[in-house]
């Protein structure tokens, strides 16, 4: 697997991956939108047909990683070499952030019908540098659609939920959906990881939203930062590290384990 292969695959397979599950965020949130309000049914799933399209676009040249967490647990189990790691994962980061913009052009009239509406802006700080900072919202009104945030904020409880549900994700990969040559997701992988990552949002979702892929949050986080849309709010970097570390800790406890129990 060459390098272009594996930039290729990752961005083309992570900016998709992004595009349909920010997607869906957009969808159910946004006013305008013919599917809000859906609920998290809708959303889980179409997180879950997000990571299959995803995956089976890419599987065939990069091997369908598209989350750092998975390219951590295939390094530390042995199927990715360590030297490809930083390609991949840069590679994943700017297909994230290509798919959030993807989702701020399909859905422009809905976010400023959104964000311009009364309701909406009252539920603002009405100045900045005249708010209580200790009671001010952290995250913006649209946030959710780029990336996710706690229902209860504590950082030892969130980081234990994320952890959770990404060795989940990673012993799933590495027990059943590896391809042929062990370094990625086969076309039965992918479904396969498609349907755990519905039933991880189902039964574990609940607490944080459920990143379990470090870009999948950062890159659209700091496409919400940069795009200019109006009374957008914060994009909460308080929290921003809480996605990251957490599936990295459990991508790798994932490799980890494998190795001790399965491999």
């Amino acid at each position: 697997m060459s390098s272009s292969d594996i930039f290729i695959g990752e961005t083309i397979g992570t900016a998709v991956l992004i595009l349909l599950g920010a997607g869906v965020c957009a969808a159910v949130t946004l006013k305008r939108s013919k599917a809000q309000n859906a609920g998290w049914l809708a959303v889980t799933f179409g997180w879950g047909f997000a990571v299959l399209t995803g995956a089976y676009i890419s599987s065939g040249v990069s091997g369908a990683h598209l989350n750092p967490a998975v390219t951590l647990g295939l390094a530390v189990q042995g199927g990715t070499a360590w030297g490809d790691v930083p390609l991949y994962l840069a590679s994943q980061l700017l297909g994230a952030m290509i798919g959030a913009v993807l989702v701020w052009a399909v859905y422009y009239g809905q976010f400023h019908a959104h964000l311009t509406d009364p309701g909406i802006i009252r539920a603002q700080p009405a100045e900045e540098g005249m708010v209580d900072q200790a009671t001010a919202p952290k995250a913006g009104p649209v946030l959710g659609v780029f990336s996710t945030g706690p229902e209860i904020r504590n950082a030892v409880q969130n980081v234990v939920t994320e952890v959770v549900a990404t060795v989940v994700l990673i012993l799933a990969i590495l027990t059943q959906g590896l391809n042929d040559a062990g370094n990625g997701l086969g076309p039965l992988g992918a479904l396969i990881t498609s349907l755990v990552v519905v039933g991880i949002g189902l039964s574990l979702g609940g607490p944080t939203g459920y990143a379990i892929n470090p870009v999948r949050d950062l890159g659209p986080r700091i496409v919400h930062a940069l795009l200019p849309l109006p009374n957008k709010g914060g994009s909460d970097w308080g929290y921003a590290w809480v996605p990251v570390v957490g599936p990295l800790i459990g991508g790798a406890l994932a490799g980890g384990l494998y190795n001790l129990a399965f491999a």
